[in-house]
């Protein structure tokens, strides 16, 4: 069983966040607390000219350009950078992550992250994985904001090593930042199902872009359909390779399910079979309209 967890008695007004990596998620995080009030929150990061930013919007207390004595005082570290990077600044710097801390991240993919994670951090600091369903067009600080929490799922991913108040105590702070509602499933679940939810729709979105069919003309054919597609096509490259590949088979799993779902389209177009076309329309609209009204 992970160590006593300092705050899970304190009030979010007198506890210290640290934040490694003020990107997008990070830098959202990081102004979802500060509109909640909280004691202190420590930024690493490692390009200056962001942490200056952020100083300068008031948005963190401290700022980092690697893991120092500073983060000692946090009693939650969340990491929003990759998941090879997080690893790295664990086993550099977990010297300075003060024992009975809480330990979260925001990786996309989990695979063998949070036994890794907690293997290194050991029994004194409890790691305690999550995952926002939270996003927006673009990347980097200067896209973040606290409102992207505003009405999203957040995915709790506990282990058997957990303390059950600090699994708790990582609900009750996502809820706080405005998400409706949090799930807890296990990471293999997880990986399985963001493969359809999250992994496909962003490579359809990509694919769509890189069509031969774009030309110079398209923008002028362009309504909500096309937009809403292709909108997460403004990706993070390095993030999102890391994640696809991290969740290859699931992935390829999911383009096997949708090219025998354009098989079934390529059928029934060619044979001129209308009754299908409309039997798999009329079927997609009803389980939309139930996904939205549930």
């Amino acid at each position: 069983m992970a160590g006593s967890f300092a705050i899970r008695d304190k009030e979010l007004r007198d506890t210290v966040f640290g934040i490694v990596g003020l990107g997008l998620i990070g830098g959202s995080y990081a102004k979802a607390l500060r509109r909640l009030g909280v004691k202190k929150i420590i930024a690493v990061e490692k390009h200056s000219d962001t942490l200056s930013q952020a100083l300068k919007e008031g948005v963190i207390d401290v700022a980092c350009q690697a893991g120092d004595e500073s983060l000692k005082e946090a009693d939650a570290v969340i990491f929003a950078v990759y998941p090879a990077a997080m690893l790295a600044f664990i086993r550099k710097y977990a010297a300075f992550l003060r024992q009975g801390a809480l330990v979260t991240d925001v990786a996309g993919v989990k695979g063998a992250l949070t036994a890794e994670a907690a293997a290194i951090l050991g029994p004194g600091i409890d790691f305690v994985s999550g995952h926002p369903m939270a996003g927006r067009e673009g990347s980097g600080f200067m896209n973040s904001a606290a409102e992207i929490f505003d009405g999203a799922n957040y995915i709790v991913l506990p282990s058997p090593a957990n303390r059950p108040e600090n699994i708790l105590w990582l609900k009750k702070l996502a809820l706080s930042f405005g998400c409706r509602s949090v799930v807890e499933l296990s990471p293999e679940k997880h990986d399985e199902i963001i493969a359809y939810t999250s992994n496909l729709p962003h490579l359809l979105a990509v694919s769509l872009m890189n069509s031969p069919s774009l030309s110079e003309d398209t923008k002028f054919f362009i309504a909500g359909s096309f937009r809403d597609a292709t909108r997460v096509a403004d990706i993070n490259a390095e993030l999102w390779a890391d994640l696809f590949l991290g969740n290859k088979y699931n992935v390829l799993a999911e383009i096997g399910r949708f090219e025998q779902e354009l098989a079934r389209w390529s059928e029934a177009l060619q044979s001129e079979d209308r009754a299908a076309l409309l039997a798999m329309m009329q079927s997609a609209a009803q389980k939309r309209k139930a996904l939205k009204n549930a």
